[in-house]
């Protein structure tokens, strides 16, 4: 095996560890220091139910309003918090609401998908002009590896599929952009996107190493030749890089019967690794569960899809809690709009509700985020805010808050323009300040 052979070996072997480490290689100056708020939180859990959740039928039912508005779901259940009462489908959820806190009047107006994703996700008004970063890609920005974080596994996780609908990377650019695992985490084995290979076994993979190391007769002519212990040195960090980020990804590590508490399903071990990536200490971590755009048929779907959710995340609010991780890591639940609460009976929609941004409901737990709390109230019917209108910008700047990241802090971006974290959302009011959650936040 000749030097160059030897040489383009090595480099495959190290491809992997180059993509995971991008996000520290690109050419980009280091972030400014931005004085910032005490920060409560390390981390950040994001359940996003891509396609709209019906609060209605999840976390703020409305009995009284008739069957054109709660369809069958007429008997919503006490919670383990004084007063809050939240869907009969989601029971184990029932039970660990002193771990989490309501928002019922979460609103921006919007009926998009894609724009109304943007505007829950940046908290900026979509514009023709700009696209500002997600919230995954400002903690990317601001906790990532322009400020001392030192793992191989990226800053921003996603799991398992891209949220899609807009470019989250906004002007930040590429280095801060989320890494997808793709795969399947209910599966036997978890076949993470440049770390599992389904077709090609651990002892085969060494054997593989063997063989070259074996063929290497070039290196062992030339033992100490520097140039040959450079890319030895490389060959061997690549090789424990990736076998680390092989056993942080492998479930089987779990004790069986909470990955069954879990649920195993795709959603359920995902929750379960997104522990297992707070606990490595990545600081943001987003749960794509999708399949919420139920305009027809709604009831039917959510008897299934609802015991999923509730499963899942009552499951790692306890575990977090257990393991002392739940005051470090905020948790935060939504979709990007809520479902219109009156009812569609005709065929061929057969009970179901289309999209509606006027209002609907948040859960917001750990990092700073009392308990058993219920932040605002929307009408008899779930159709507009009744009281404490709450705005994208008030949410995403009070999890900055807790996360030790100003609000107002300006962004650098190539046009030289004033961009800061969250905008200042009138609607009457003056000043960032005045939509904080401050009765929800220690």
């Amino acid at each position: 095996m000749n030097g160059q052979h030897r040489r383009t070996v090595c480099v495959a072997a190290l491809a992997l560890l180059v993509s995971w480490t991008a996000w520290a290689q690109q050419a980009a100056e280091p972030a400014k220091t931005i004085p910032a708020p005490k920060a409560h939180a390390k981390a950040v859990i994001q359940i996003w139910l891509s396609g709209g959740p019906s609060h209605l039928d999840t976390f703020d039912p409305k009995p009284d309003a008739g069957v054109d508005y709660s369809g069958p779901l007429v008997s919503p259940i006490q919670t383990n918090a004084p007063g809050m009462k939240i869907s009969q489908l989601l029971p184990l959820l029932a039970k660990q609401a002193d771990k989490y806190s309501l928002i019922r009047s979460m609103t921006h107006g919007d009926n998009g998908h894609e724009t109304a994703a943007y505007v829950m996700q940046t908290g900026h008004v979509p514009s023709d002009d700009v696209v500002y970063p997600s919230l995954g890609v400002l903690v990317s920005y601001f906790k990532g590896y322009d400020h001392g974080y030192k793992s191989v596994i990226p800053p921003y996780v996603v799991l398992t599929a891209s949220l899609g609908r807009f470019n989250e990377v906004g002007f930040l650019g590429q280095r801060y952009k989320p890494f997808v695992t793709g795969g399947n985490p209910s599966q036997p084995v978890f076949a993470v996107e440049g770390v599992i290979n389904l077709g090609i076994s651990e002892q085969r993979q060494r054997g593989r190493r063997d063989l070259l190391h074996a063929l290497d007769s070039l290196g062992k002519a030339m033992p100490g030749n520097p140039s040959f212990e450079q890319l030895d040195r490389c060959e061997q960090n690549a090789e424990a890089t990736l076998g680390d980020a092989r056993k942080l990804f492998d479930l089987t590590q779990e004790k069986p019967e909470l990955r069954d508490r879990y649920g195993r399903t795709q959603f359920g071990q995902s929750c379960l690794m997104a522990r297992r990536l707070v606990e490595r200490g990545v600081p943001y971590i987003t749960i794509n569960f999708g399949g919420w755009d139920d305009h027809d048929r709604i009831f039917q779907k959510l008897q299934q899809r609802l015991p999923d959710l509730d499963k899942g995340l009552s499951t790692l609010l306890q575990d977090l809690s257990d393991r002392g991780l739940l005051d470090s890591t905020i948790v935060w639940c939504s979709g990007e709009f809520g479902r219109k609460p009156k009812l569609d009976w005709e065929p061929p929609w057969n009970g179901g509700r289309n999209h509606w941004g006027s209002c609907f409901s948040v859960l917001v737990a750990g990092g700073g985020f009392k308990g058993g709390r219920v932040v605002g109230e929307s009408d008899a019917k779930g159709e507009r805010v009744a009281e404490r209108p709450v705005y994208p910008p008030d949410l995403l700047g009070s999890i900055c808050e807790l996360l030790g990241i100003d609000p107002d802090a300006e962004l650098p971006n190539s046009r030289e323009m004033k961009m800061q974290v969250m905008p200042l959302w009138t609607n009457g009011r003056s000043g960032n300040d005045l939509g904080r959650l401050k009765e929800i936040m220690y």
